[in-house]
């Protein structure tokens, strides 16, 4: 039996996913599955560039705003409630569009890679994020490069939400994260994914990076940040995400504004740059030019759709 499609659009942050996934939608009768796992959070919505109701134009998302920050959110459920919203759209004659730039989660689905259940320890968590607050990261990010190399390739030393997930794996379950990804890929894909990929010249996107963080702090994510810390008696993990750690820092006076600003943007530029390698794994991507007009980007997705 032929495979049903569904399309991905994946890339850097700051590529332009969502204006083309959106106009895309249009187009095809699409609904979109959001793939960006800080969009999932209340809340959280300047920091994480989650598209605004003007910026849907009417389209139906789903898997954005549905978990609170102080929760915690793993890929497995992320596959299950994507795979959920995938038939749900199917079953509506539409087109699912899977958009986002977190790995892990595209990779979830197009891969079919199985993750178990685990059962993490609170108290070891709250023992790494002792560490951290009393001896800094740089030790916890060294014990997980001896623990699992492979994964910490794609994992910066200021990742502290990923660093901690890498060691907390290993703790509960005796396996590294690239042993359980790897046992994983057995089951076969379920869909017939057709992933695309944005890609832009390394200067240009830098650019248009440099400018997201300059709006996002004129629209108002100081006071976005302060109104969470507020809000949720525990410091939520989802403030570990880029953007949001560094303004937490600048509130706690480690850091003036202008440093706060000018670290956003280069985290969020290696960032950029680890999501490219990741991205170019997989060698079935169709890589479109984001300088392309976006009628040319969408010809070539409808062209591969035949």
């Amino acid at each position: 039996m032929e495979k049903q499609k569904v399309i991905v659009i994946c890339g850097p942050t700051a590529s332009g996913k969502t204006a083309l996934s959106v106009e895309l939608a249009k187009k095809i009768n699409g609904e979109i599955i959001s793939a960006d796992s800080m969009q999932i959070y209340k809340d959280m919505n300047i920091g994480t560039a989650k598209p605004t109701i003007r910026e849907m134009q009417g389209i139906k998302h789903y898997l954005i705003d549905f978990v609170l920050p102080n929760q915690r959110f793993s890929v497995a459920e992320f596959k299950q409630k994507a795979k959920i919203a995938i038939k749900e759209i199917l079953e509506k004659g539409k087109t699912p569009i899977v958009v986002g730039g977190t790995g892990m989660y595209v990779d979830s689905l197009i891969y079919e890679i199985e993750y178990p259940k685990i059962n993490f320890d609170e108290q070891y968590r709250k023992r790494l994020e002792k560490e951290v607050e009393e001896k800094g990261l740089e030790q916890l990010y060294k014990r997980a490069c001896e623990i699992d190399e492979e994964a910490m390739k794609k994992i910066s030393p200021n990742d502290q939400k990923r660093i901690l997930r890498v060691l907390e794996i290993y703790q509960a379950t005796g396996k590294t994260k690239t042993q359980q990804e790897i046992e994983s890929r057995k089951k076969e894909v379920e869909f017939d994914y057709h992933v695309y990929a944005i890609n832009w010249e390394r200067s240009a996107l830098y650019d248009r990076i440099n400018k997201r963080v300059d709006i996002m702090i004129e629209d108002g994510l100081i006071q976005e940040v302060e109104e969470i810390l507020k809000k949720y008696k525990e410091f939520p993990t989802a403030m570990q995400g880029l953007g949001y750690k560094e303004v937490v820092e600048y509130l706690d006076g480690t850091i003036s504004k202008e440093e706060m600003i000018e670290k956003i943007k280069q985290e969020t530029r290696r960032y950029a740059k680890r999501q490219i390698t990741w991205f170019r794994k997989n060698k079935e991507t169709i890589w479109l030019n984001g300088e392309n007009k976006m009628q040319n980007n969408i010809d070539i997705i409808l062209e591969g759709m035949n």
